[in-house]
């Protein structure tokens, strides 16, 4: 009890007290060196392929549609590999690396959206037309000011619109348009390739009913460079939300009667707990009393030197094999969630008890470590590479309803047969996080309502470096993307949850059509992303299965060296999996 109580205190200083009132702000994706060359990275410092920087040969940072053109064209002419990367880069799959760049004869060229962040607001026809790489916050913002909201957003918020909509991001609905922000998309803008007789590039207006529309909502960068989203956006409203804690018994019968019943419902499973925190969470008027704001534990600005001693404890927790000191550490970070309402507040300080309701620009997402001046230094976001925070995997499994149910089932057997205490590395984070979209005529869109699951768990900084449970969580990935057939999220994951992706897509081949008319020359393509959109497993290396680029079938793709063998799944079959063994015989 007492090293519970330690943990909690410890937790409570990274972040679960009132955190730093600024913060430094993440570091930008591209960073150039004075004699030349450039690397992009992603926020979290390690791309889900590999740890390595990309390199690039030339960076554009246009203002303007018509600096997106001229960059284009200039790579259209050369026959340059182009990708485009916002001011943020969150994406965890390495899409926007253009290959090639630092050696050889490859010429690449990154296209940066920083500083193409203009925001429009029509309130008459209630849309706002953002530039791609405006952030999220500021959409939402200049929308509220002129009265109106934008009903879908995702849970983090730093974020640029045309990253987050061609990546598929997404709240949390089934209701109206649903929680997925591309279905509010109602046009765009499109700068593609294009042959000598057309200048080389040429500006594809995109609007509902456009026989290309459906491609270039969630394009992956695949297309060309998307220059300006409009979204429809409603009267403003108010939120009221409330957490209801309830165990876990029933969940896998009650999630989809708790998403019809409240407009921006979800559920966050603690498994190792037997726990299930179910959100309730709806549209209240705007006479209803109470400024709330949701600025979620997680997101918040947490002291640099906290960090760096949360992802120590927890190193020297996994590598002295401690479970017990890991569900502890598990079952502090619950209770100070909940002691603090997972980081609601009534009044915009404190959280002083449910419900707590607020206008929707500031219950919708949050990420206040992001949006700091650069003149204090005390805090950051947790994961910042550059303090050496937490590090962490991010899986993201899209199933229908009825196979979200036999997964949480089976998560279930998995409890009984491995002991709720190897489910603990889900829990220190945030648990499974279960969330819902609807059908959308996106082509790389959901194409039914759906479940999404997130869950985040403990990355080694060696990549051949195994982690507690190792066998169990890969279990739950083969589960969800093998025996239940789930759609990954495109913009998280390990190379492993690809595999056969374009199978899961039922109009992939449109999608693919569409791709071949915009960018006939493969010009936006990259091995990079070709590794994603192909779903072809290409590392079978020593070690691969521990950093998810493979699936284990030899005990040389594990560790044995660290114990680490190959062995079938404890509930699933079929499944292989790294576990730990002190004997090769066991």
């Amino acid at each position: 009890m007492r090293a519970t109580f330690l943990l909690l205190f410890l937790l409570l200083l990274s972040g679960h007290a009132p955190a730093p009132a600024l913060a430094l702000p993440p570091r930008p994706p591209v960073r150039c060196a004075t004699g030349g060359g450039c690397v992009l990275s992603n926020a979290y410092g390690a791309w889900s392929s590999d740890r390595a920087d990309c390199p690039v040969s030339a960076v554009a940072y246009p203002a303007s549609e018509p600096e997106v053109v001229a960059a284009v064209a200039r790579a259209s002419a050369a026959g340059a590999r182009v990708k485009v990367v916002s001011g943020f880069a969150h994406t965890i799959p390495k899409l926007a690396c253009p290959g090639g760049g630092g050696g050889g004869n490859a010429s690449t060229l990154l296209i940066s959206t920083a500083r193409l962040a203009g925001v429009e607001v029509d309130a008459a026809a209630r849309t706002v037309t953002a530039d791609a790489g405006a952030p999220l916050r500021a959409v939402i913002d200049a929308a509220e000011a002129r009265g109106l909201s934008l009903a879908a957003a995702p849970y983090w918020e730093g974020v640029s619109v045309g990253g987050l909509v061609s990546t598929g991001s997404h709240g949390s609905s089934w209701w109206g348009r649903g929680g997925a922000v591309h279905d509010h998309v109602v046009g765009l803008r499109l700068v593609a390739p294009a042959g000598e007789a057309d200048g080389w590039a040429t500006v594809l207006p995109l609007r509902r009913g456009d026989e290309l529309f459906p491609a270039a909502l969630v394009s992956l960068g695949l297309l060309g460079v998307v220059t300006k989203i409009t979204l429809s956006l409603e009267p403003r409203f108010k939120r009221s939300i409330t957490y209801e804690y309830r165990d876990d018994s029933t969940i896998q019968d009650d999630f989809a009667a708790h998403a019809a019943r409240h407009e921006f419902a979800d559920i966050t499973w603690y498994p190792s707990q037997r726990t299930a925190m179910y959100r309730v969470d709806d549209r209240a008027p705007l006479s209803a009393s109470g400024d709330g704001v949701n600025d979620f534990i997680g997101f918040q600005a947490t002291p640099i030197a906290a960090n760096a001693a949360l992802r120590a404890l927890e190193t020297t927790l996994e590598r002295s094999k401690n479970v017990r000191g890991k569900c502890a550490l598990a079952a502090a970070e619950s209770a100070a969630k909940r002691l603090v309402g997972n980081g609601l507040k009534n009044n915009g300080l404190l959280f002083t008890g449910y419900p707590v309701v607020g206008y929707q620009g500031k219950m919708q997402t949050s990420g206040s470590c992001a949006r700091s001046p650069a003149a204090d230094l005390l805090g950051a976001c947790g994961w910042d590479p550059r303090f050496h925070g937490i590090s962490f995997y991010e899986s993201t499994a899209i199933f229908s309803p009825a196979r979200f149910r036999d997964f949480a089932l089976d998560v279930k057997r998995l409890r009984d047969a491995a002991g709720a205490e190897s489910l603990c590395g889900v829990d220190v984070y945030n648990g499974l996080l279960v969330r819902f979209v609807k059908a959308s005529a996106a082509h790389l869109g959901q194409p039914e309502d759906s479940v999404v699951v997130d869950f985040n768990y403990y990355r080694a900084s060696d990549p051949a470096g195994p982690r507690l449970g190792e066998d169990v969580w890969e279990e739950v990935e083969q589960l969800a993307f093998v025996k239940h057939g789930a759609r990954p999220h495109w913009a998280k994951n390990r190379l492993v949850a690809f595999a056969g992706v374009q199978g899961k897509y039922p109009r992939w081949g449109l999608f693919a059509a569409a791709k071949r008319r915009l960018d006939p020359r493969g010009l936006f393509d990259s091995p990079w992303s070709d590794e994603v959109v192909g779903g072809v497993e290409t590392d079978r290396g020593d070690g691969c299965a521990l950093d998810g680029r493979c699936v284990c079938s030899e005990d040389k793709h594990c560790s044995p060296g660290q114990g680490y063998y190959c062995r079938q799944g404890l509930v699933f079959a079929e499944a292989r999996v790294c576990r730990y063994s002190v004997s090769q015989n066991q």
